[in-house]
């Protein structure tokens, strides 16, 4: 009950703050001029932007700019292409102590049919906060059980989940973690490998299933055979089987890394792996299997006592550097804000600036396979960009105009709000 309370009052305080709000966001034909381009893909540029449509109409010194267009001086600042988080709960939890605000996680062991999207809460007041600090994109993503749902890529911008949706859906898959959960576990290494064989006995047995099922569907989809019976597990994997769509393996210790590469490897599964937080120490066997990694959370302590300091720090540089693909995540929810610091960080400790802003950029987009659309500044994609008055991985950087889809999104949140409203207090303290 008393939860119960805690949450009521902070829906009525979240009310309170957002009935603040008065800017909406604009649509239209902008051009952001004198501005330093920061492409990503094709250098630095110097001049106009153009936005028109929702997309990137031009970019560059010699920009047309249309009769009727709405003219933003960027002189003296850089625009820069929408960050892009590989993996969090943003959209399905709002407050990490209140149960009642979570909706990431499904009973059950099997549940890869089951989507984040139609989860994704459109006015959670974490939205406005993420996207001010130049997160335009984020990859919500499922957990719990062995598969944990559905994870999909959504555009932090629209009223509904389908107005959010940015095109790229993956079946999560947690891989079985064999190891020490802690100090006071004192199993032995032979009981250790007894549930190893356990736990990946149990995926495989579901794999089978999916397998018989995808072969079952395909028939019947070529007009070969009868309508497979309603099994909508198994349904979700069948694409993962056929090799139609990604999944994203979720595991981290150095071990279970490279049990997960002989898995995939040996189901010819298109996989990502995310999470990866020992993945330098196993860089070049991930490199030489060709497989895309997410990593992060960046900001993060060693897994083991006997790590130097960094490693989480210098994971993301360790990786790329021996050759893998590497996109960067926070694996957060209220705190998907610091997506830049993580970059940064990563940039700091051997990835170096330019790579890890490709890591929060057009490199996600790669391995969403949305690169066409978002994850730099080229003529043609979406208009998801933000315009700032320094480095984005600096936190004294501010962001002073964010587009989403074309769409100037006011800077507001929960933050600038109570910022104003105590600020200048009326009436004020005594």
């Amino acid at each position: 009950m008393k939860r119960i309370y805690i949450f009521l009052a902070a829906v009525l305080f979240t009310t309170a703050i957002y009935s603040q709000m008065v800017q909406k966001s604009r649509t239209g034909t902008f051009a952001l001029t004198n501005a330093k381009i920061y492409t990503v893909t094709q250098g630095e540029k110097m001049g106009t932007l153009l936005i028109r449509d929702g997309k990137i109409a031009g970019i560059g010194e010699s920009v047309s700019i249309p009769q009727g267009t709405e003219v933003i001086d960027c002189k003296g600042l850089t625009i820069y292409p929408g960050m892009i988080d590989g993996g969090d709960k943003l959209g399905l939890q709002e407050i990490q102590s209140v149960e009642l605000t979570q909706d990431f996680s499904e009973l059950g062991e099997v549940n890869p049919h089951i989507q984040a999207l139609t989860g994704v809460n459109p006015n959670s007041v974490l939205i406005p906060v993420t996207r001010v600090n130049g997160v335009t994109t984020v990859l919500t993503v499922p957990e719990g059980g062995l598969f944990t749902g559905t994870a999909a890529l959504i555009n932090l911008h629209g009223y509904t989940p389908d107005q959010m949706y940015a095109g790229f859906k993956a079946v999560v898959l947690s891989f079985p973690a064999v190891g020490r959960t802690g100090r006071r576990d004192n199993r032995t290494e032979e009981e250790m490998e007894e549930e190893k064989k356990k736990r990946l006995k149990n995926l495989d047995g579901v794999w089978e299933k999916a397998i018989v099922y995808a072969r079952i569907d395909s028939l019947w989809r070529a007009g070969k055979g009868e309508e497979p019976d309603y099994y909508p597990e198994m349904a979700a994997l069948a694409p993962v089987v056929r090799r139609e769509a990604k999944l994203l393996v979720e595991v981290n210790t150095a071990g279970d890394i490279q049990t997960a590469i002989k898995w995939v490897q040996e189901r010819k599964i298109d996989a990502v792996f995310t999470g990866v937080q020992e993945g330098w120490r196993v860089a070049d066997e991930l490199a030489k299997a060709q497989i895309p990694v997410i990593t992060g959370p960046v900001l993060e302590s060693p897994r083991r006592t006997s790590d130097r300091y960094d490693r989480p720090y210098a994971n993301a540089g360790l990786m790329f550097k021996a050759g893998v693909k590497v996109a960067i995540r926070t694996n957060d929810a209220e705190n998907v804000r610091n997506l830049p610091y993580h970059a940064g960080f990563a940039a700091a400790y051997g990835m170096g600036r330019e790579e890890a802003f490709k890591a929060v950029t057009i490199v996600p987009a790669e391995i969403f396979g949305v690169a066409n659309r978002m994850g730099s500044l080229e003529v043609g994609k979406e208009a998801n960009l933000f315009v700032a008055d320094g480095d984005p991985f600096e936190t004294k950087t501010q962001i002073r105009y964010l587009f989403i889809q074309g769409w100037l999104i006011p800077l507001e949140s929960r933050h600038t709000l109570l910022y104003d409203e105590f600020l200048n207090r009326t009436p004020g303290v005594k």
